[in-house]
């Protein structure tokens, strides 16, 4: 049976300065431990600890610019792209350009604080 999510929930977000995560489906939102979507908004300036999560996490970027850092090499993510990262992969996601960014997260299986293994 289909079931409707009336609006998002507010999930605690890493980094600084703040950014807003609203999760529309994931075990926050409405106990789907399978995937995860969440609209982010992030400011100019925001950065976040580097990850090494135990999910696949598919991104597009609906306004400004998403930078995302791995170990070899870094992508700027524009409106109108998007960008695949792998579990088990290091990467940092930070939005250092004017005006931050607006961007949809989809992760597989759903985000977990206890599977995304922030650095220290």
């Amino acid at each position: 049976m289909p079931r409707l999510i009336s609006g998002p929930r507010i999930v605690e977000a890493a980094g600084s300065p703040p950014k807003k995560i609203e999760e529309f489906i994931g075990r926050v939102a409405s106990d789907t431990a399978g995937v995860s979507i969440a609209r982010m908004t992030s400011p100019a300036g925001w950065v976040e600890p580097g990850q090494t999560p135990e999910f696949d996490e598919y991104t597009v970027v609906l306004r400004g610019t998403l930078h995302v850092k791995t170990r070899d090499r870094d992508f700027d993510v524009a409106a109108g792209q998007a960008i695949i990262t792998h579990a088990g992969e290091w990467i940092q996601y930070s939005t250092p350009a004017a005006g931050g960014a607006e961007y949809i997260a989809v992760c597989l299986p759903a985000f977990t604080p206890g599977t995304v293994h922030r650095d220290a």
